[in-house]
């Protein structure tokens, strides 16, 4: 398992706890340090007691020694220098499958495509999401999510491995639609955040939620991905999730943002990182590559550059043509 914030330790737990033996890899020692000697967590997941059949191991080369199988929870930011790593120092690797949302940030890409350059050929790649806020899948909270992989039977070995009564794993093939979902809610939370931090209630939450996913629709069906997939759990139930619920840093930075912090204070009072902030650059990128149309997910570019304050966005968006038919 690699990647030990909140995510990649609750899935490290999920694992152990499932009966698997699980070796933690992260960045910052002095975090792993602290979660062998403790057997918790608690910069991350604070009174999570992990299992015992997770070890913890800042060696990255230990690391890949001890584990037949690779799972990456890193930020997107850090996705491609780790997996770059990982190629370079294993000559045969089984798989590559990951938790890590949203896009590229240098290029824009979607994972599944950087994995794959850097990658041997032919090894199957797969991606992990849904509506999974880490507490609570640490807490054994019910939950489930979609699983798309290039190769079916990678898909399915590893819906088995994270399966239990409490999180339910669907397996798919739609790379590129799990992956549009999972980088375009992230900026539309932030939206929500806006919304709900000027005090515009909950019709106007509900609103921007449908609105949202027509925008998130456009893209991914224009970037290759199904529609199935926006309806089902990597699209609508992610998006519900992080647009309504303050376990959403994307949307607690809205909320920031609304109350008259700056996108830079707006960040330091979330504390972690806040991928729909970048994620908003890459998106508006494909919607000009695919000649998509994305007002909120513009309007939210604008104010997390500067460009605009949250009431201007907002007024943006109301003076939109309303005479059109919805889609």
């Amino acid at each position: 398992m690699f990647g030990a914030g909140s995510w990649g330790t609750a899935l490290a737990a999920l694992l152990a706890g499932n009966g698997h033996e699980v070796v933690l890899w992260g960045r910052d020692e002095t975090t792993l340090t602290a979660i062998s000697r403790s057997r918790s967590n608690e910069k991350y997941l604070p009174g999570l007691c992990l299992p015992e059949r997770l070890t913890v191991e800042p060696n990255l080369s230990r690391a890949i020694a001890a584990a037949t199988e690779w799972l990456v929870a890193v930020p997107s930011h850090a996705f491609e220098e780790l997996v770059d790593r990982l190629a370079g120092m294993s000559a045969s690797p089984s798989g590559l499958l990951w938790a890590t949302k949203g896009l590229d940030p240098a290029s824009g890409r979607l994972l599944h495509e950087v994995a794959a350059e850097l990658m041997p050929s032919g090894v199957p790649l797969g991606v992990l999401s849904g509506p999974t806020f880490a507490a609570e899948v640490a807490r054994r909270l019910p939950t489930a999510v979609t699983l798309a992989g290039t190769d079916d039977g990678f898909a399915r070995k590893w819906a088995a491995r994270l399966s239990n009564s409490r999180f339910r794993v669907y397996t798919s093939d739609d790379l590129a639609g799990v992956q549009i979902a999972g980088g375009v809610k992230n900026v539309l939370a932030i939206a929500a955040g806006i919304a709900d931090g000027l005090g515009f209630g909950a019709n106007t939450r509900a609103a921007l939620i449908a609105r949202g996913l027509s925008e998130l629709v456009r893209l991914g069906e224009a970037a290759g991905g199904r529609s199935a997939t926006f309806m089902g759990l990597a699209g609508l139930g992610d998006l519900v999730l992080t647009c309504t619920d303050d376990q959403s840093r994307n949307r607690r930075f809205g909320l920031a943002l609304a109350r008259g912090a700056s996108p830079a204070e707006a960040v330091a009072a979330v504390g972690q990182v806040v991928e729909g902030i970048e994620t908003s650059a890459r998106v508006m990128a494909l919607a000009r590559r695919f000649g998509v149309e994305m007002p909120i997910c513009e309007q939210v570019r604008a104010v997390v550059t500067g460009a605009s304050s949250a009431g201007e966005a907002v007024q943006a968006l109301l003076a939109r043509d309303a005479a059109r038919p919805e889609r």
